[in-house]
């Protein structure tokens, strides 16, 4: 008797703990993070892809990274919103913003869709939307020339869930799933800095 008492209390123990959150991520749930990992990557990589060769949705050809086009003057050159406007127009053009920007969306795109170095990927894709979100400035009904923004929400946009969903990517390691994440963690510089993870 005493050991069936012992046994489903342990059995209960186990399946109080697996009911608590962070304690387990279920099959279907990693694989839908996995879908979003890899989703997510593609915009960020599509993004890079369509400045660098002009592919026509957001930048035409002829303004293409690849045909001596700025990857960010035209957006940056056009803010007219916000207490920063004046810095992005400024650094509109500028050949290190447009390297880190599309630095950036490279990396973070590869990173997600391989499922490694998903730390790092987070941070930039956290950082390059905090930036993107700085300039287009949510919390403005209009622009300093008196039009409407468009703004749907004035604090949280699709900026704000990118940044989220990458660090919630990085977080669930869902790298480990339909990616590399797992032989990326196993290797010795990985292993030795955590980060890097």
């Amino acid at each position: 008797m005493a050991t069936t008492t012992r046994h489903n209390v342990v059995q209960l123990e186990e399946t109080e703990k697996a009911a608590t959150p962070g304690s387990i991520l279920t099959h279907p749930a990693a694989r839908l993070l996995a879908v979003l990992r890899i989703a997510t990557g593609f915009v960020f990589l599509w993004a890079f892809l369509d400045k660098l060769l002009g592919l026509g949705y957001s930048t035409a050809a002829e303004r293409s990274w690849i045909n001596g086009g700025s990857p960010t003057k035209g957006f940056l050159s056009g803010v007219e919103v916000g207490p920063f406007q004046d810095v992005f127009r400024g650094i509109a053009g500028a050949p290190w913003a447009d390297w880190m920007f599309m630095l950036g969306l490279l990396g973070v795109g590869v990173a997600l869709i391989l499922g490694i170095g998903l730390r790092i990927a987070a941070g930039a894709a956290a950082l390059m939307m905090a930036f993107m979100w700085l300039a287009e400035w949510p919390p403005a009904q209009q622009t300093a020339g008196g039009e409407a923004t468009r703004s749907s929400n004035p604090l949280v946009d699709y900026h704000v869930v990118y940044g989220i969903g990458a660090t919630v990517l990085a977080l669930t390691y869902a790298g480990h799933t339909w990616g590399l994440g797992r032989w990326w963690a196993s290797l010795p510089i990985v292993q030795k800095n955590r980060w890097l993870i």
